[in-house]
């Protein structure tokens, strides 16, 4: 027998995995498992391969995700965690999916065409005036990028978001500062960026990922 746990609105464990209601039934867009129930199909998420999964098997407990959401997506890649969250928020949402790599966008220009609710932005996401008419106000950062000046980009693109909305971010140690310890990077980090944010929680991403703090962050 399936066992069914419902974590956040649109996020399920089913036997001990972390999933997503599949909004595209009979679809998959790595190498997930997809488990039928009850006239339904769920996508199983890998921490592994997802960042917010990892944050969430380990203790995340402010969801800004849900139906209908307006998501700005900075470093979409090619769509794993993308894909999910156009799980949860569903046709209602949009997902403004932003990628500089001509590669990575190739991939995601794939899934967006059996996934109306993402929406390609090939783009430096320090360059936010290139989009931020398409964007609008969305209710969500999400920012997953490899870069020195990660908090920057951060503090470029929080302009856009809503009043008190959240955002969250994988800061990468590595990528900022190889030669310093990790902790004193996170800690400048989190002081670089909180005259625009407060931070709400601070997530180890161990085992999963090594040298990431993942933070969910509220606009000031």
């Amino acid at each position: 027998m399936v066992t069914i746990e419902t974590i956040f609105n649109g996020v399920f464990r089913i036997d001990g995995k972390l999933a997503t209601l599949n909004m595209v039934p009979g679809k998959k867009v790595y190498d997930e498992d997809l488990i039928g129930y009850d006239s339904k199909e769920y996508r199983t998420w890998n921490p592994y391969r997802s960042k917010l999964a990892a944050a969430i098997i380990g203790g995340m407990k402010h969801m800004g995700f849900r139906e209908g959401s307006r998501v700005l997506y900075l470093g979409a890649a090619t769509g794993t965690t993308v894909s999910h969250v156009s799980d949860i928020v569903g046709s209602k949402g949009s997902i403004f999916a932003v990628e500089i790599s001509e590669r990575s966008m190739r991939d995601l220009l794939e899934l967006c065409e059996s996934r109306e609710n993402i929406l390609p932005i090939l783009q430096d996401a320090r360059k936010v005036e290139a989009y931020s008419e398409d964007v609008g106000k969305p209710d969500v950062i999400y920012q997953d990028i490899a870069a020195p000046d990660q908090a920057d980009i951060l503090i470029r693109n929080a302009v856009l978001l809503s009043s008190k909305g959240l955002a969250y971010v994988a800061v990468k140690s590595q990528s900022i500062d190889v030669s310093k310890d990790p902790k004193a990077v996170f800690k400048e980090f989190i002081e670089r960026v909180s005259a625009s944010f407060k931070v709400l929680e601070s997530i180890n991403l161990e085992p999963f990922d090594r040298m990431h703090l993942f933070l969910v962050l509220q606009k000031k």
